[in-house]
């Protein structure tokens, strides 16, 4: 199992309809985030929110669902994190990056989930 000493989380805040390529942004960088081995990713979708362009985008029943705030929370050590916000950033056309230090209690697996 995964130790996670001097570990950091990188929160990437953006719209629900950024893409890039042909793919959803925030499934590219899970997927990407998965293929270089981080200890774990989460895509949260947020109810309502604005930036910096300060238009406010909401879940209420007259706008249902329009390009709804996401929220990305990446966790690992500090040197993978660093790398891995540098090579993501290019791909982020408009949006928020974070980035924080963390004090990780536990990082664990259900033993008999791989059997």
């Amino acid at each position: 199992m995964k130790q996670l000493t001097d570990a950091y989380q990188l929160k990437v805040y953006i719209a629900e309809d950024d893409h890039y390529q042909d793919m959803p942004l925030y499934e590219w960088i899970i997927r990407e985030a998965q293929q270089k081995d981080l200890a774990g990713a989460t895509v949260i979708r947020a109810l309502a929110g604005f930036g910096a362009s300060k238009e406010i985008h909401t879940s209420k029943v007259l706008r249902l669902a329009e390009n709804l705030p996401l929220i990305i929370e990446i966790i690992d050590n500090k040197d993978k994190i660093e790398e891995f916000a540098r090579y993501i950033s290019t791909s982020i056309t408009e949006g928020l990056m974070t980035l924080e230090k963390l004090n990780v209690h536990f990082y664990r697996q259900n033993s008999d989930a791989s059997e």
